[in-house]
């Protein structure tokens, strides 16, 4: 993970300094810290800035990152809404970005040192400070700036399993891939790595993102009527299940990726090939409904409901699909747009300019 000289150096200070325990290679870290808070689930105003916040205990095994960046993900307003339950308080987030500040012993037996540039994905980022287990760190390599290297914990990892993993090898290089949303920050990732892998790739987004979406590299691309104040297009403005069958010549896709949820269910289901499989990953505009099993008969077809924790179960597959994300990137073979950032003085704003609809991109708080 780490180079073998810092190795090296890790492993002479550890003898020389017997009497610091697991707490000896850290910087001077404050008692309390600012972070962005939920005491009381609710609406994007639940989200508070606390300045006195307990920085978090450097624990064995781990480290403490002081954050530049972190992400903000749908999957964060769920937990600040209810949705996916959460202990309270807790502070939001789960993606970021920095240097690290602390290093337990075991960290850096690892390796790990104290300046070191990571990125993470673990809950409690929305705050100057995060503690981090060693096997959560990703090192971000020279040429790949930090800003976009923390966009790429959540959303860039959550792409890679989608279009290489998640849809089971049901579907070839050269078969089509159908992907709602391609103007939202997944799946801009998704679109130009299923070009990556191969696929042939029809996109769906709103009108006002379509100049964003051109660049993707998508063979085909729907524009959609806008839903103002929302993050998803009208996907009842045009016939998409009658185009995706026009581009295919009547095949449909062998995979359809969606994150929007309730308005694009019978959408994607329809819009299946053969043996094609369901990969339902989000609910931007309300969670799936129940349906019978049943509905499936007719085209043999799959569904799946997938997650990124079942998809970076052990280290060797984190830095699997680490590696070739910011190796594509060092490449030129993905563009990653920062949308916005946002001080971390505006908590709420950030969460109310995503959810609607307003990004072309990423959106950071910039701690």
């Amino acid at each position: 993970m780490f180079s073998l000289a810092s190795r090296r150096v890790a492993s002479n200070v550890t003898k020389a300094s017997p009497a610091f325990a697991s707490f000896r290679f850290m910087s001077s870290l404050p008692s309390t810290m600012r972070a962005a808070v939920v005491r009381e689930t609710g609406d994007a105003h639940a989200l508070k800035l606390e300045h006195d916040f307990p920085t978090p205990e450097l624990k064995a095994g781990g480290v403490i990152v002081k954050n530049k960046y972190a992400g903000i993900n749908f999957i964060d307003t769920y937990h600040r809404k209810g949705l996916y339950a959460r202990d309270l308080p807790f502070v939001g987030g789960q993606e970021g970005g920095g240097e690290v500040a602390a290093v337990s012993e075991e960290a850096a037996a690892q390796g790990i040192k104290v300046g070191d540039r990571v990125a993470y994905s673990v809950f409690g980022s929305y705050a100057e400070y995060t503690a981090v287990p060693a096997a959560k760190l990703l090192p971000v390599p020279d040429g790949v700036d930090i800003d976009v290297a923390t966009s790429c914990v959540v959303q860039g990892m959550t792409a890679h399993y989608l279009v290489s993993s998640a849809h089971a090898d049901l579907i070839k290089p050269g078969e089509w891939c159908l992907i709602h949303g391609v103007g939202g920050g997944t799946c801009q990732w998704a679109a130009q790595m299923a070009k990556i892998r191969g696929y042939k790739v029809i996109g769906t987004c709103s009108k006002g993102k379509e100049d964003v979406c051109k660049n993707l590299g998508c063979d085909e691309l729907i524009a959609l009527d806008e839903v103002p104040g929302t993050a998803y297009e009208d996907y009842e403005s045009m016939d998409i299940v009658q185009r995706v069958m026009e581009v295919t010549n009547g095949e449909g896709c062998k995979a359809v990726i969606d994150g929007i949820g309730k308005s694009t269910v019978d959408i994607s289901i329809n819009s299946l090939a053969h043996r094609g499989i369901f990969v339902s990953f989000g609910n931007a505009s309300g969670a799936v409904p129940a349906f019978p099993v049943l509905r499936l008969i007719g085209k043999s077809a799959y569904v799946t409901r997938p997650k990124l924790l079942d998809y970076t179960t052990n280290r060797e597959e984190l830095l699997w699909r680490s590696n070739e994300v910011f190796g594509w990137l060092k490449e030129g073979k993905l563009n990653v747009k920062v949308d916005t950032t946002f001080p971390l003085e505006q908590a709420a704003e950030g969460h109310l300019y995503l959810e609607a609809g307003k990004s072309k991109g990423k959106v950071l708080y910039e701690i």
